[in-house]
């Protein structure tokens, strides 16, 4: 017997663990080389991790456990012949399959007594491994009723990542039976159900009969499962729902195969938040307390006061853990200035038709913003380095990261040589970062590195803040709102449209003056945006 061991890989920079989100395969099942056996997931991304060798595989890790990168996933034995057992596309019961020749049915066939587990076997759904420096999950909802009858690969729960939400399908045919709760936290490799096999279904259907359904049924069958995450909100959607007293109707679901999203969910309630009695009466049906927790335009009744508790979410824990660790790591400073953006508003108001005209795209500030702060970057490469140990590490290009909100967090991808980029590729870069990052679709390769960030606080409406640094970054810019103000030019007061800059910058890499000095030089070509056509 040859038995091949699947470890974690390690995946990407600062990553050290995953989650296994899903296994793709079931234990025992025959696996070919580079076929996809499971997926991970990471604090940035979900990534599929093929089979080393083509054998037996035998689940070590369970679905939602947290693995460190090159902790022991999976055995494959080598030994074992195709023949022997079944491959992993006979647990899909298509209708390419019946169809299939005989030659090739009888070393696959359909018959699922030869793919699954003996009919009254009990068979352990775990937490897999997911993605690099995933340790756990959530369990956000439940798929199939605690006592239903599933089908194999059939979506029974959704796991909630840092980062992403995924379905656990069902390794076998039969009953499931519930172990951990909606809302746990689970480990990888935690065990989050129970599944007897071959156990029948509501309507007497035994899982040995399934060969017999006709191909046409059959097709029916498929056809509902592709749709079935039509209108079905995701766990942390359906989270939000109940929250705030919202059901499926409520909302048009924006994801994959029409899948409610977090997103959807918060875009409802902030309508919801807009129009206050209109959204009280539909959701709560004439119970005035129903819609409290949304509108603070439904008073409390005297003498309640209410209160809920809730767990944050696995990508808001991971956002504090960083936070807490730059701000315990780093010796930050922030320095402030001012910027008049008359002559920046006054370009954009001129170009912009033939802006929009040319390139398909508004220019905007943050592409003017990128281009003066990658311009004085390369000039002062002290605010474009980081430390790494005891060393400081200077680059000769800048990516900058830009601070994306959206419904479960604040994410930062960068926009990769800024330095080299015209105006209108900086905007089209931003603006299908933030499309990708608002549906939750970012690759990791796209949250990887950056050598400077800039977040723009101003479109919250905010006029100071000091934003924290991004490590390992040393620098990171902070914009804020656009305000008339009075100001004295050349022995007149005029009203121009002011903008207050700050700038967070690690003490250890960055002098003072340097940071004094590097906004001042931003500020100098934002006020003068012919330099940066010029220079």
């Amino acid at each position: 017997m040859s038995i091949i061991e699947m470890k974690v890989p390690v995946i990407g920079e600062s990553i050290t663990e995953v989650t296994l989100s899903k296994w793709l395969v079931a234990n025992g099942d025959y696996v070919n080389i580079d076929d996809p056996i499971c997926e991970f997931e990471s604090d940035k991304a979900t990534l599929e991790f093929p089979a080393e060798a083509a054998g037996t595989i035998s689940f070590v890790a369970n679905e939602e456990d947290d693995l460190e990168i090159g902790a022991l996933v999976a055995k494959i034995d080598t030994s074992a012949s195709k023949g022997k057992t079944a491959p992993k596309e006979n647990n899909k019961e298509t209708p390419a399959t019946k169809e299939a020749p005989k030659k090739e049915e009888k070393e696959a066939p359909v018959k699922k007594a030869t793919a699954s587990p003996p009919k009254g076997q009990i068979i352990e759904m775990k937490v897999p491994v997911i993605g690099e420096s995933i340790t756990e999950v959530t369990l956000s909802q439940w798929l199939k009723g605690n006592g239903d009858h599933v089908n194999i690969d059939e979506p029974i729960c959704e796991f909630e990542s840092d980062k992403a939400t995924l379905e656990f399908p069902a390794e076998a045919s039969g009953k499931l039976i519930y172990v951990a709760a909606e809302g746990d936290d689970l480990e990888i490799g935690a065990l989050v159900a129970k599944i007897e096999v071959g156990t029948s279904s509501d309507n007497g259907a035994a899982e040995d009969d399934v060969e017999e359904v006709p191909v046409e049924n059959l097709e029916t069958e498929n056809k509902e499962d592709y749709h079935y995450a039509d209108g079905h909100p995701s766990p942390a959607a359906a989270k939000l729902m109940a929250e705030n007293k919202l059901t499926e109707e409520d909302i048009k679901g924006t994801g994959k195969d029409g899948r409610i999203t977090k997103e959807d969910v918060m875009t409802a309630v902030a309508n919801r938040k807009n129009k206050p009695a209109t959204s009280t009466s539909a959701s709560s049906n004439g119970k005035t307390t129903a819609p409290a927790r949304v509108s603070s335009a439904s008073p409390t009744p005297a003498g309640e006061r209410g209160e809920r508790i809730q767990k944050m979410s696995r990508m808001r824990r991971t956002i504090a853990k960083r936070l807490v660790s730059a701000k315990n790591n780093t010796a930050m400073l922030t320095t402030f200035n001012e910027v008049d953006l008359t002559n920046i508003m006054a370009m954009r108001k001129k170009y912009q038709e033939e802006f929009v005209e040319k390139y398909g795209t508004k220019l905007g500030f943050m592409s003017l913003f990128s281009k003066a702060c990658a311009k004085i970057l390369m000039e002062m490469p002290d605010v474009n380095a980081s430390i790494s140990g005891d060393n400081i590490v200077y680059h000769d290009y800048v990516d900058i990261s830009i601070a994306i909100s959206t419904p479960t967090g604040l994410v930062v991808p960068p926009v990769k040589n800024v330095e080299k980029m015209k105006f209108h590729e900086i905007e089209l870069a931003i603006k299908a970062l933030a499309g990708k990052a608002r549906a939750g679709e970012l690759t990791l390769d796209e949250m990887k590195g950056g050598t400077f960030t800039i977040t723009n606080g101003g479109v919250f409406g905010s006029m100071m803040s000091t934003p924290i640094l991004n490590e390992p970054q040393s620098a990171i810019l902070g914009m804020h709102t656009i305000q008339q103000r009075p100001m004295a030019i050349d022995g007149e007061v005029k009203i121009r449209p002011m903008m207050y800059l700050a700038l967070s910058y690690d003490h250890r890499v960055i002098d003072g003056s340097t940071s004094v000095t590097f906004l001042v030089k931003v500020k100098q070509l934002l006020e003068d945006p012919v330099k940066l056509l010029l220079l």
